[in-house]
């Protein structure tokens, strides 16, 4: 971080790792902990069997005894070697952003009495734009260089606070206003003891939700101005400055100011909250809408809503003063009582607020000044709040809202989104989240359309065990999300959103494996997301009966490579957890009578093997290739492509056996290695079935199934990394070589595990001998 003294400049770098004091550099921007390695007390991290295996290299446990130490669960996600530099840290677009120390940077700028410049987010025109010059010059000027008096917050937040500017980002904006109306939610994100005079340093911090967690997010106080007027969005007071500077380190997280450029309000809106969000098409609204409306509200929920835009106007206005193509915020939904000498009884209203803060307002029914509200009391017109002024806020009926809007954005507020002690006697959801990643070759299987490939997408087991309270069908409310990370920050390098969904099915055991691409073939889906989309985030409300389900989030294509947060939300509490195998072998497995030709084979085996052997009868990797490679690659001896089997195959085979480190191969370890290899080449011709002579990858965990093998997610997605070509196809010599060290690692682990409790110490040299002879 650089900082600005008020008569010199000065550039420098503090950085922290945690663990004291900051440090200096000079012209050198370093942040996070550089210690290189993610190790724990020396130790090595195996995964496999849904879990994480510690296993405690030379030193034996923590408190100096023999036993094994073992870490934490392991999350979903694309297996990292422990001990190894990870490409993903290293490009983690919000690594800067969320290394830096509000309290380290404020510390260190009043000892140097300068003020905080962000060199994570510069004042420079690539922080405004990314993919064109700007069009004017802008100015970038810290507030009291704007105005004389400013102020972070003038006599209190609220949504008549904010006004958009040149930026396209009403959808923001709305989001905004809904936030202002829960006090305590905006004063997490926006926390309040900031002020241009006690202790100013030119810092600033807010805080969102990121993808799973909440980060704080520091920035300077220099804005972009023209001709000293703040360009983007600013409030009504000219020197209040809460929210130029809150959609500053909002773009910061984002990127840029371009990149805040169109979007969802509920997008917003789970970043201020951590809710989960809910798209309605009013024009195919459920009939219990008002109901889920009133109750998210009750819940402290905050709520947009829009029309379609008009394909040939940007902001097209109607007669009846809503804008087309525009971001509103809801800011209260209500019964309103009513009595007239004609009738009485309670009217279904919503409060809606336009984020221009003008006359650009609603002109039907109930709208300000219309002689509906005379039949309302002055008492009930006062505790409601009302006003008619020209501040872009109005209300309408239920029915006039729900037929003059066309989309409703519901963020539904999580459990980590209030405390306790700030529920105010709202409801809150359970929760759980998952974290995962698609990764093209391994589990990037696309929708349902791809019956071949949709079963190797993740999948997580939910188990509803109590109906809602108030629901008379004895039925479960289930909210599920996926959240695709990243995509709006990347733009710059020309990714966008991908298209996205999910599927739910119901499990008739609970204890069920893994599904195959069998159960998809003869089952139907329960429930499904309400389309696959191109948002950050796709959600649906389900009513599911008590029971066992599965979740299958999944792109739309197939073989596409993005991270992901699933999050299932209901009103009682669930059981989650990723549907998994634990890594083994199951060995006692029916091999098939050997074929006539596979009779021929074996015989002329063993003739070459007593030819070559000698007296000892033992034979070398060199001799081993000579001898399969006489029959393997004998015209018409396999059905595929085949130009036989390599050194290195060869030497992994030899291992296989070799417990004394002789580098030989007897006679009796050969024919159980024959039966091996008979059994291996069967299943890899069952599964290429189109005789190229390759798997693909989708095709390997069907293909070692069949072999015997049990693999873990994690572990399978480290064998297609190692095993699979460039293009993702898996050729028979790669297959054989992957079962034979499989085969080769499993016995040794579990001949150190004599317990069979999934966790085994290794002293130093016999892990590396383990590993590397193999």
């Amino acid at each position: 971080m650089s900082y600005t003294t008020r008569t010199t400049r000065t550039v420098r770098t503090f950085y922290s790792d945690g663990r004291g004091p900051p440090k200096v550099e000079t012209k050198t921007y370093t942040y996070g902990d550089d210690s290189g390695g993610s190790s724990v007390n020396g130790g090595f991290n195996i995964g496999g069997g849904g879990r994480r295996f510690q296993i405690r290299v030379g030193g034996g446990g923590q408190d100096g005894s023999d036993q094994p130490n073992y870490s934490a669960p392991a999350f979903s996600q694309r297996p990292q070697v422990i001990g190894r530099a990870s490409r993903k840290e290293k490009k983690d677009p919000f690594s800067g952003v969320i290394n830096q120390s509000y309290d380290e940077i404020k510390k260190r700028c009043q000892e140097e009495g300068c003020l905080f410049e962000d060199p994570e987010f510069e004042a420079e025109d690539s922080s405004i734009f990314f993919s064109r010059a700007p069009p004017r010059p802008f100015e970038w000027k810290r507030p009291h260089e704007i105005c004389d008096n400013p102020v972070f917050i003038a006599d209190g937040a609220s949504r008549f606070d904010v006004q958009q500017g040149e930026l396209g980002d009403c959808w923001l904006l709305a989001a905004i206003a809904s936030l202002t109306v829960n006090q305590r939610l905006f004063a997490k994100v926006v926390p309040p003891d900031q002020s241009f005079e006690d202790g100013y340093c030119g810092l600033f911090r807010f805080h969102f939700w990121r993808q799973g967690e909440w980060v704080e997010v520091v920035v300077d106080d220099r804005l972009p101005t023209y001709y000293g007027q703040l360009t983007f969005m600013h409030s009504v007071d000219k020197n209040e400055f809460w929210s130029a500077l809150l959609e500053k380190a909002y773009a910061k997280l984002e990127g840029s100011y371009e990149s805040l450029k169109g979007g969802s309000t509920c997008e917003a809106m789970v970043d201020f909250t951590g809710g989960v969000s809910e798209f309605f098409d009013l024009r195919k609204a459920p009939p219990n809408l008002f109901s889920i409306m009133l109750k998210a509200s009750q819940r402290g929920s905050l709520m947009g809503c829009s029309i379609d835009a008009d394909p040939n106007q940007l902001e097209a206005r109607l007669s009846n003063g809503l804008v087309m193509g525009h971001a509103y915020s809801i800011t209260s939904v209500l019964l309103m009582d009513i009595e007239t000498p004609s009738m009485s009884g309670k009217i279904p209203m919503v409060r809606v607020r336009n984020p221009w803060g003008n006359e650009a307002e609603w002109k039907g029914r109930w709208s300000d000044q219309s002689r509906e509200w005379s039949l309302i009391p002055d008492s009930q017109k006062e505790s409601m709040g009302l006003t008619f002024d020209d501040d872009g806020e109005f209300w309408m009926s239920f029915d006039d809202f729900s037929k003059n809007f066309e989309k409703l954005e519901i963020c539904n507020l999580g459990p980590d989104s209030l405390e306790e002690d700030e529920l105010d006697g709202k409801k809150r959801w359970e929760g759980h989240t998952e974290n995962g990643e698609w990764i093209p070759r391994v589990n990037a299987g696309g929708c349902r359309n791809y019956l071949d490939t949709f079963w190797t997408n993740p999948q997580y087991r939910v188990t509803l065990t109590d109906p809602d309270d108030d629901d008379d069908d004895d039925l479960c409310t289930m909210l599920v999300g996926v959240l695709q990370k990243d995509r709006r920050k990347k733009r710059k390098e020309g990714l966008d959103m991908l298209t996205i969904g999910y599927v739910i099915y119901k499990l008739g055991d609970e204890n069920h494996g893994p599904l195959d691409v069998k159960f998809f073939k003869y089952n139907a889906s329960c429930a499904k997301s309400p389309s696959f989309i191109n948002l950050r985030e796709v959600c649906g409300r389900h009513k599911l009966s008590p029971g066992t389900y599965v979740i299958i989030p999944s792109t739309f294509e197939p073989h596409q490579n993005g991270d992901y947060l699933l999050r299932i939300f209901t009103e009682k509490a669930n059981e989650t957890n990723e549907l998994d195998e634990e890594t083994g072998i199951i060995e006692e497995q029916e091999i098939p009578p050997p074929t006539d030709e596979e009779q021929e084979q074996e015989q002329a085996l063993k003739a070459s093997f007593r030819r070559v052997a000698g007296d000892d009868m033992e034979i070398d990797a060199y001799e081993l290739r000579d001898i399969l490679n006489a029959v393997f690659t004998k015209e018409g001896s396999v059905e595929f492509v085949f130009d036989g089997f390599s050194l290195d195959t060869t030497r992994s085979m030899v291992a296989m056996h070799d417990g004394d480190l002789s580098g030989k191969l007897g006679f009796d370890e050969f024919k159980v290695l024959w039966a091996d290899l008979r059994r291996w080449k069967g299943v890899f011709k069952e599964y290429d079935r189109d005789r190229s002579g390759n798997l693909s990858s989708y095709e390997l965990r069907s293909a070692l199934h069949a072999s015997g093998f049990r693999l873990s997610n994690r572990t399978f997605s480290a064998l297609v990394m190692r095993y699979s070509s460039k293009n993702g196809n898996i050729e028979f010599g790669d297959f054989i070589l992957c079962a034979i060290r499989m085969k080769t690692m499993l016995a040794s682990f579990r001949n150190i595990d004599v317990d069979n409790s999934g966790h085994a110490a290794f002293d130093l040299d016999t892990f590396i001998q383990t590993v590397m002879y193999s």
